[in-house]
């Protein structure tokens, strides 16, 4: 058995309902909708997101109908939010296959996200509790500034720590924080543990974008993201960030001139690489990610013995120690 089916145990039949109401929501009579659609979910994930809601929910007493529900509407936000991100970014490959809008155009590729959105608040109706449906709506905004943020980062060039983690903030960690504390909602958990979920969530959002960022400085095709791709687009993150803070003006003047100009040619992204490298960022990237995986254990390990929370702990060591 994978690791990934052994930590979905406690929650499998939730989860299987989850994955059929899932591939439901997308139904569409336009024929270009259906093909997108197909694609998509032939390519999709292990759902890392909707299994931290519903194990969060069974760690804090039980999976509702409702939590299955708010699974599948945070999904589905994650996958309009993904393809609409595809289009800001350029990005030409997903999980190792070509992008929705490499395949169908930026057109179709932003239509069929806006169409999952609309397809997502149909269902949110569904959803009997406003409180979800507010948190859900709140987070799709926050979501959408830190894309912007991120972009605004990469016009003015600024190179903080500050920065990065207000972007993460708003986008992976706020996505997976809403999971946890959704989940727990949905049990009916008392306010203290709502706050605890929610904290895992954010620090397990925070571990999972550094694990993704650490992978952008290597090359490995089942990672499905070449190296690089990151700084092609403009984005600094944790490892170069680290670099550059840890250098002398001198050191870092080269590098910050091939930013600065935006020249990102193959042997420039090289050069950064090496240079983040070489400045250790790497390593204290994975430092900090398992900072925060260590806060994150800390605060699950609080919560009353059950196979799912022992499934939680189990996802912290999953997230911080995959390959892809």
């Amino acid at each position: 058995m994978k690791e990934i089916d052994r930590i979905k145990q406690p929650v499998s039949e939730a989860f299987e309902q989850f994955e059929k109401k899932f591939a439901q929501a997308f139904s569409s009579e336009v024929k270009s909708i259906r093909c997108a659609i197909d694609a998509l979910q032939r390519s999709s994930g292990k759902h890392i997101r909707p299994l931290l809601l519903l194990l969060s929910a069974s760690a804090c007493g039980n999976v509702s109908p409702c939590a299955v529900q708010s699974a599948v509407l945070l999904e589905m936000l994650h996958t309009a939010s993904l393809i609409h991100d595809d289009v800001v970014d350029d990005t030409r490959q997903r999980r190792g296959t070509p992008s929705l809008n490499t395949v169908h155009g930026n057109a179709v590729a932003v239509l069929v996200g806006d169409f999952i959105l609309s397809a997502m608040m149909i269902r949110a109706l569904e959803t009997v509790d406003k409180q979800i449906v507010e948190m859900i709506a709140t987070l799709s905004r926050n979501m959408v500034e830190g894309e912007i943020k991120q972009l605004d980062n990469t016009g003015e060039m600024v190179l903080s720590e500050n920065e990065y983690f207000a972007v993460l903030e708003k986008k992976t960690a706020g996505l997976l924080s809403s999971c946890t504390e959704i989940g727990a909602v949905t049990a009916g958990a008392p306010y203290e543990l709502q706050v605890k979920c929610r904290m895992f969530g954010d620090l397990m959002g925070l571990c999972f974008q550094i694990k993704d960022d650490i992978f952008d400085y290597f090359d490995d095709a089942d990672i499905g993201k070449p190296s690089g791709n990151d700084i092609r687009e403009g984005k600094v993150t944790l490892p170069l960030l680290h670099a550059l803070e840890s250098s002398s003006d001198e050191e870092k003047a080269p590098y910050l001139q091939i930013l600065c100009d935006k020249r990102f040619t193959p042997e420039n992204i090289v050069a950064l690489i090496r240079f983040a490298k070489d400045r250790r960022g790497i390593e204290y990237a994975e430092s900090r990610m398992k900072e925060y995986k260590s806060k994150a254990v800390e605060i699950i390990s609080t919560l009353p013995d059950s196979d799912a929370k022992n499934s939680l702990l189990q996802l912290a060591d999953y997230i911080v120690e995959r390959k892809k």
